[in-house]
């Protein structure tokens, strides 16, 4: 049965999703992951990715996709997008999951470039092509070179922006300078952040919101951030950047999404900080610095009355 959708607004402060886990992350977390996708919603997330990095997708079998994608919809009950993450380095797979994800009722998918196999950019152009050909559904592509090793070239974007349903990129390379380029080659293309660290100043420049890991803990600030940005308060977004910098700092100490996922658990308890492998629970040292920070950030997140803590 298709789920209620809500208008496919995809811009603003979105959050990477993560997957709660349970039994030392052998089986999901239903109950938490329904109610963190309820907390989501009511601090001010304005869109959420599910199973892509943060949520730990590579891990994930296809039944699990499917399920962590209905529960989200069913959760967020059509009052935010809820966009599924169905990239992979084969194009079947990919066409396949996006089905699925079309199916479910998914506002949108991201598909981040193919990884390993690393594609020309021919092949790139292609492997999006057949997806959008395949599926009436909008597709956010995603580069993240440190990941995959490849990235999307400025005429390669131009191609793609020219398709139907090609409605964005998400720019998790963190270079600022990239905006600039991305515009002239591809104008009518939302641009979205992945790095929270440059969240403030891509919107500023003309980007049109973030797909943030930091909104799993601080949602409302998140949203705040990309209000005062977008509103052209540059002042309040550069403050408000500023006192999440700690947060964003301890939660690149070591890799996505361990310490997001035991951050997590220390702010809400009914979230295990489980993972799978061959990830692991993050150091000691890497456990204080994020609970110093989450004390440092707690002023900045503005809870709406009867949000949980």
């Amino acid at each position: 049965m298709r789920r209620p959708t809500a208008p496919c607004r995809l811009g603003g402060a979105l959050t990477a999703l993560v997957t709660p886990f349970a039994a030392g992350g052998t089986r999901l977390d239903e109950r938490a992951l329904g109610d963190l996708v309820a907390w989501q919603v009511a601090q001010g997330s304005e869109g959420l990715v599910v199973a892509g990095l943060t949520g730990e997708g590579p891990t994930l079998t296809e039944p699990e996709r499917a399920r962590v994608l209905r529960i989200a919809l069913e959760a967020a009950a059509g009052r935010v997008p809820v966009i599924a993450a169905t990239g992979s380095n084969c194009t079947r797979t990919s066409v396949a999951r996006t089905r699925d994800a079309a199916a479910a009722g998914a506002a949108a998918t991201l598909a981040v470039t193919p990884y390993y196999n690393r594609p020309t950019q021919d092949g790139l152009y292609w492997h999006y092509a057949a997806i959008v050909t395949a599926v009436d559904l909008p597709l956010l592509v995603q580069t993240v070179p440190a990941r995959t090793g490849i990235d999307l070239a400025p005429a390669t974007l131009a191609r793609l922006a020219a398709l139907p349903r090609v409605r964005g990129i998400l720019d998790s390379t963190g270079d600022l300078a990239r905006l600039a380029t991305i515009g002239r080659a591809a104008p009518d293309l939302l641009l979205l952040s992945g790095d929270d660290a440059t969240a403030a100043a891509f919107t500023m420049l003309g980007g049109q919101g973030c797909v943030s890991v930091l909104a799993n803990l601080v949602p409302g600030a998140c949203a705040a951030l990309q209000r005062a940005a977008r509103d052209g308060d540059h002042a309040r977004a550069r403050l408000i950047q500023a006192g999440l910098m700690p947060l964003v700092a301890a939660l690149s100490a070591e890799s996505d999404p361990g310490p997001v996922k035991l951050a997590l658990a220390l702010l809400r308890p009914d979230v295990a900080p489980d993972l799978r492998l061959p990830l692991v629970r993050p150091r000691r040292e890497t456990e204080a610095a994020l609970a110093a920070a989450l004390t440092a950030a707690a002023a900045l997140d503005p809870a709406p009355a009867g949000a949980v803590a």
